[in-house]
């Protein structure tokens, strides 16, 4: 059966026009590597699709400088004499540029002033001027978040020496004070680490021992632990 002319212009459909490519592709690929094995050829083939990916072919015994070479020397031209001139004036541009910005560093500094008119010399200051404002300002901030620390942590010093100062004035009044609770017959066990010996305090009633207050002394008793 015989195949069918395809009509030759744009496919519509993506999906299509995609497939078609990749087909076509494959067999220009294809056709390609046939000349390069069968003619010694060098071919080099670069194809953009539709949604922008890129693929190319080059014969395994060259390079694609080496056909842009070829090319060159064989059409007379010179590919890159245009991106260099570019290239050469994107730096000339640059240089000029830094020419600019060491000039104007040197004025702020005080310096090459003799060519500046006055209208410049007035830009210049107030430049400088604006400049200093905005470090002022910088400056002020980063002082003023430093002091803002500082308070904190002087006010969690006060905050703890006044806590001590509650504890000093507690233990002054009573001795035992963190030793023996006064609501309980015994409330209160001093351990010594590390297998030492132990004892307990008990604060005892009065009317338990009535003798031991004959005499002024303390109701504080203490016991040693038998291991």
């Amino acid at each position: 059966m015989a195949r069918g002319k395809i009509q030759i212009k744009r496919i519509e459909n993506q999906t299509n026009r995609q497939v078609t490519y990749s087909k076509r592709r494959n067999g220009l690929f294809k056709k390609a590597h046939e000349l390069t094995v069968l003619c010694d050829a060098k071919v080099s083939i670069i194809m953009i699709s539709s949604t922008q990916k890129i693929h190319e072919y080059i014969s395994p015994t060259t390079t694609t400088k080496h056909l842009f070479d070829l090319y060159q020397k064989a059409v007379g031209v010179d590919l890159w004499i245009s991106n260099y001139e570019k290239m050469q004036d994107h730096l000339r541009k640059l240089k000029d540029i830094n020419k600019n910005l060491r000039r104007e560093i040197r004025q702020r500094m005080g310096e090459s002033l003799n060519d500046l008119n006055y209208d410049q010399i007035v830009n210049l200051v107030e430049d400088v001027d604006d400049s200093l404002r905005k470090i002022r300002e910088r400056k002020y901030k980063v002082i003023s978040n430093q002091i803002e620390t500082s308070k904190k942590k002087l006010r969690n010093v006060e905050e703890i020496h006044r806590k001590i100062l509650v504890e000093f004035d507690a233990r002054q009044e009573d001795p035992h004070y963190g030793l023996v609770d006064n609501e309980g017959d015994y409330n209160s066990v001093l351990g010594f680490p590390n297998g030492g010996p132990r004892i307990i305090a008990l604060r005892m009633p009065s009317n338990h021992h009535p003798n031991l207050h004959s005499g002024g002394g303390s109701d504080l008793t203490t016991f040693a632990l038998l291991e």
